[in-house]
């Protein structure tokens, strides 16, 4: 082999490792951090209303039972949604950040109780009301990613919660939607809510987020 060849293969070589180098590297400050990924989500439902169809598999794990329900949500910073159930049963499940109410038209049923003290511990993914309480109320860590390369955010309560050892979030990539929260009580059993379809709707209307019972509903006090 002449000196000439020698010299060529050594600049490709080196070429080759500065190509790697520079591959790595990319990858590297590419991949975001805890921080990026949480203010990231800040930024997209800060201040912002939005819909979504959802699709809700609750599944307990001793008895291998899971149900399955879909329907329509709705939510309204600070502190409002509306959950509308519709298959398999209709059900209304609707908050205005100061009252929460449970209606169930074929029972013809509604439970009344305070939404802070139901929501403010992070059940019920009443963070996405406020997304900001996330901080103060769970620990987050970066649990890698799903087979889609969307994030997985692991959140422990900073509180001991009734029925809930810790929620899992799955956020996508390149818009940080939230695209699934899965909820899990002490003994594995799991909520798993869809979100599809995302939508931001800036004119969402405050009495949205209002309820009156129909006549003839009965109203129970809900005191979890």
């Amino acid at each position: 082999m002449t000196r000439t060849k020698h010299k060529a293969i050594a600049a490709a070589i080196i070429a080759l490792g500065i190509s790697f180098f520079l591959l790595a590297t990319n990858g590297w400050a590419a991949a975001p951090s805890l921080e990026d990924i949480i203010a990231g989500v800040e930024k997209r439902y800060q201040g912002a209303a939005f819909s979504a169809d959802f699709k809700q598999i609750s599944t307990i794990k001793a008895m291998d039972i899971a149900d399955t329900a879909t329907g329509r949500v709705y939510i309204k910073h600070p502190g409002k949604m509306r959950w509308e159930y519709l298959q398999p049963d209709q059900q209304i499940v609707v908050t205005d950040g100061v009252q929460i109410h449970i209606y169930r038209p074929l029972d013809k049923q509604v439970l009344v109780g305070k939404a802070p003290e139901i929501l403010g511990s992070g059940k019920g993914a009443g963070f996405l009301a406020d997304i900001k309480s996330i901080r103060n109320s769970f620990a987050m860590t970066l649990a890698g990613t799903d087979d889609k390369g969307h994030f997985l955010v692991n959140m422990v309560p900073r509180n001991k919660v009734a029925d809930l050892d810790h929620v899992v979030l799955t956020i996508r990539r390149d818009t940080f939607d939230v695209v699934t929260i899965a909820t899990y009580n002490e003994y594995g059993d799991e909520t798993r809510i869809d979100l599809i379809g995302l939508r931001f709707d800036a004119a969402m209307a405050d009495n949205l987020f209002n309820f009156e019972a129909p006549a003839g509903t009965n109203v129970l006090p809900w005191n979890p």
